[in-house]
């Protein structure tokens, strides 16, 4: 049968809205949708109406329990009516409620009888269900008519739509077919040309060419909207929901799924087809041949733009959606007897539908060795079948040589008017693939170019979806965080992010989103990202306990293009994660001194894990906090100069203690003091052993290639031996008894006109690394600095006569976050980003 076409009259000024079940699931909704169509300017309004969320399918409940003669019947029944009820007496006047419940009763007496039918047969028709199941549009519907009556709000009246009266139907292969003259005729009977009210019409349901009725189907009442926009030549279609337009990907999947502004008929027809969640194409068929815009809005967010779909969108985005068929099975043609031997595709594709196998998509290379084609899972046993028994004869003879189905497979498709003819696009979507490790078993692309589709492993499904997603709608240079050690250096940091995000991500297109906390006992995972401005908040009630494999695979998301975990900890038991971290791809940003200074061959493996992982690793302010002494040492190299030695003053706390330490006070008050001002560690002695200074010139020396040991540097500690034992307190108590080794040391170094200064030394030639006390002269570059500046002298080929010399504080948590804050920039410049 012909489908007929819908009446081709110029645009009227009509426009029709229609709610889903869930937009008019209780008083609530009803009201809103209410001040959605007062709030429409235009009088000529049409609003199409499904049932109350969940009344269809209780409905049609009722018929199975009927079959089975279920003693539920009767309480399910009253509780629709109950519900109904409840909805009129709270919408309405108390009049008026009483006329409308009275006929919800009369029409459930009539269903009561119905069903009693059906339980005598055990059996109900298919006019049975249609009759029963239109119930919900027509309570709804005469429901919401009341209340708009009564509001007064609208102008020229409030009229109740019967569809059964307008709506005539065929029934078809694909469907209920409108039969166009006569519903056309229909409607003119029923809302004459100077009728400029309000319509309020029953979706879902018509009646069929001999009068009896019948429903439209699942998305039934979409399609009312459609018809009813096509009979009153609309000028528009909006279709309300629950989501706030079209997305670009399903949500549950992709978290940064966008809302699409416009979409083009057959862009949304494609995107239906493979499962997204747009009107089905068949629904938007009288508004498409009528060239009728359609507009998706959301019920509780009316305000939000939507998506439009229309015959010309202005919309700039390339790709238009990112979606997926599960559970695919993908079989496999292949054989030399195939070559250029016409027929085999119709012989291959006939058999199939003689045993009614939907095929989703075909894939033929153009040597014709073999075609393959994806279906629903469910039938890959029934498909295998066929195909064998259709090519017996050439299985036999070896012409074809296998039949193969591979089941457990998924459909990836990408979807855009705006592909065609743009080059790249496909370079695109298999390089996001790639880079998610997914493997793709067939390709199809229609020559309109409006469609890339890719067979892929079910279980690669969410993974291929995010990375795709990702490529098409976030910025390239979108990085997920991972912070440990949220403490002083960690806190601070997260405040420096936070002043700098927007500026960032406007100027740059760099979009840094913090999503994970890691403390040593708690964390805190963020399903998107964390809210800067209150991330202290959200650490003091985070409850989960600390994992750092969890940490990581949260971190490691799929739909975000990079991964970066910055440890501003101390700690060498995290430290002994970042070789795993960086093989697995994500990228690393440390103050943390333990992994660079711990043992070589560890050090040594970090780099092979961050080449197999294309990762980076980057430990700025290991040394120097936010000096750039690590740049500055990799620019010497890299540029080909030769660096001969390096010193200098490695610790602030050092550098500040003998800055102060002049004579006039005992070296033990300093400290103490010292202590109290935060410039040491919680136990001194961690700053006075110098193995801090150790391990920053192990740091420096490897750098340039040395192969040190924490062993190999000899270092001079300032805690005597006798109080290595005990707690901080304790040695702060007994240092005074040393005060008088350390005034001698004063006193032998200002006689001769110098200084004290705490001091590590790497001579490159040598291979040595010396940590210790020594005495400069006044004029020595370390002689004369502030109080906890660092200060390291480069001597180099090119800086041999002036050695070059960077200086500046060198401890704290701002600078130090500054540091780390620049070694970030510094990976997404490194990824790309244009900063």
């Amino acid at each position: 049968m012909s489908r007929p076409e819908p009446p081709h009259a110029p645009p009227s000024n009509w426009i029709v809205h229609k709610f889903g079940g869930s937009s008019v699931a209780d008083a609530e909704c009803i009201r809103r949708v209410a001040d959605i169509i007062e709030a429409d300017a235009p009088s000529h309004v049409a609003v199409v109406l499904s049932a109350c969320k969940g009344v269809t399918d209780a409905l049609l409940e009722l018929v199975a329990l009927a079959e089975a003669r279920s003693s539920e019947q009767a309480a399910k029944l009253k509780a629709l009516k109950d519900r109904h009820a409840a909805l009129a007496t709270s919408l309405l006047a108390p009049g008026s409620a009483a006329e409308y419940t009275a006929t919800v009763e009369a029409d459930c007496k009539d269903i009561a009888g119905i069903l009693e039918t059906v339980a005598l047969i055990r059996s109900a028709a298919d006019n049975i269900r249609d009759l029963l199941a239109g119930y919900g549009e027509i309570w709804s519907t005469r429901l919401f008519a009341r209340l708009l009556e009564a509001r007064a709000k609208r102008v020229g009246g409030v009229r109740w739509l019967d569809a059964r009266q307008a709506v005539i139907v065929a029934k078809g292969v694909l469907g209920p077919v409108v039969q166009w003259p006569a519903s056309e005729a229909a409607i003119a009977r029923l809302v004459p040309g100077n009728y400029g009210g309000t319509l309020v019409i029953t979706g879902f349901i018509a009646t069929d060419e001999r009068g009896l009725q019948t429903t439209l189907g699942r998305n039934g009442s979409d399609y009312s909207a459609s018809i009813f926009g096509a009979l009153l030549n609309a000028r528009e279609i909006v279709i309300w929901t629950d989501v706030d337009g079209v997305l670009s990907a399903d949500p549950r999947r992709v978290p940064d799924a966008k809302v699409i502004d416009s979409l083009s008929y057959s862009e949304a027809m494609e995107l239906a087809y493979f499962g997204a969640k747009v009107i089905h194409p068949q629904t938007m068929a009288p508004a498409v041949t009528r060239r009728i815009p359609i507009l998706i809005k959301n019920t509780f967010a009316a305000g939000k733009p939507g998506t439009l779909i229309c015959a010309e969108p202005t919309s700039a985005l390339q790709v238009k959606g990112i979606t997926t068929i599960d559970q695919v099975a993908l079989v496999n043609l292949e054989g030399a007897g195939m070559i250029g031997v016409p027929g085999t595709a119709q012989r291959l594709f006939g058999a199939l539908r003689d045993a009614g196998i939907s095929v989703i998509l075909i894939s033929q290379g153009s040597s014709e060795h073999s075609i393959c084609f994806a279906i629903p899972d469910a039938e890959a046993g029934a498909a295998g079948d066929v195909v064998r028994r259709a090519f017996a004869h050439e299985l036999r003879e070896g012409q074809i040589q296998e039949v193969e189905v591979s089941r457990g497979c998924a459909i990836l498709a990408v979807v855009g008017d705006g592909m065609a003819g743009s080059h790249g696009v496909a370079a695109q979507v298999f390089t996001a693939l790639g880079a998610a490790g997914v493997n793709v078993r067939a390709i199809a692309q229609g020559a309109s170019e409006r469609n890339i589709s890719v067979v892929i492993e079910a279980g690669s499904s969410t993974r291929a979806l995010r990375a795709v997603h990702a490529g098409f709608y976030l910025s390239p240079h979108t990085v997920s965080i991972g912070l440990i050690g949220p403490g002083h250096v960690g806190g601070a940091l997260l405040d420096q992010i936070h002043t700098q995000v927007e500026r960032l991500k406007g100027a740059t297109r760099l979009d840094l989103r913090v999503r994970a906390l890691l403390g040593s006992r708690k964390m805190l995972l963020a399903g998107g990202e964390l809210d800067l401005g209150a991330w202290r908040t959200a650490w003091a009630g985070a409850g989960a306990a600390a994992d750092l494999a969890a940490f990581a695979r949260h971190v490691k998301a799929d739909h975000l293009p990079h991964a970066v975990i910055i440890d501003c900890s101390s700690s060498a038991t995290v430290a002994a994660h970042y070789a795993e971290w960086l093989a697995a791809g994500i990228n690393i940003v440390t103050p943390n001194k333990k992994a660079n200074s711990g043992a070589f061959a560890y050090y040594a493996g970090l780099r092979e894990a961050a080449r197999a992982g294309g990762a980076h690793y980057l430990y700025e302010a290991t040394v120097g906090a936010g000096l750039p002494i690590m740049q500055t040492l990799r620019d010497l190299r890299e540029t080909g100069d030769e660096v001969r030695s390096i010193e200098g003053i490695f610790s602030g706390t050092l550098a500040y203690l003998f800055n102060v330490f002049d004579g006039k006070e005992p070296f033990s008050s300093i400290v103490r003091a010292a202590k109290q001002k935060g410039y040491t560690e919680p136990d001194p002695r961690d700053d006075l052993s110098g193995t801090d200074v150790a391990r920053k010139l192990i740091i420096l020396g490897r750098e340039i290639g040395l192969k040190l040991e924490l062993a190999d540097v000899l270092v001079e500690s300032l805690v005597p031996p006798e109080l290595a034992g005990g707690t901080a307190d304790e040695f702060l108590e007994r240092l005074p008894k040393f005060d008088a080794l350390m005034a001698k040391r004063l006193a032998q170094a200002s006689a001769e006109g110098h200084v004290l200064r705490y001091v590590g030394r790497l001579d490159v030639a040598k291979g040595t690394a010396t940590v210790g006390l020594v005495k400069l002269g006044q004029r020595h570059p370390f002689a004369n600095i502030a109080l906890t500046d660092n200060v390291v002298r480069f001597e180099t080929r090119r800086y041999c006569d002036n050695p070059l010399i960077v200086q500046g504080p060198g401890a704290g948590p701002q600078v130090t976050a500054g540091g780390v804050f620049g070694d970030l920039l510094r990976l997404c410049a490194y990824r790309g980003a244009p900063i």
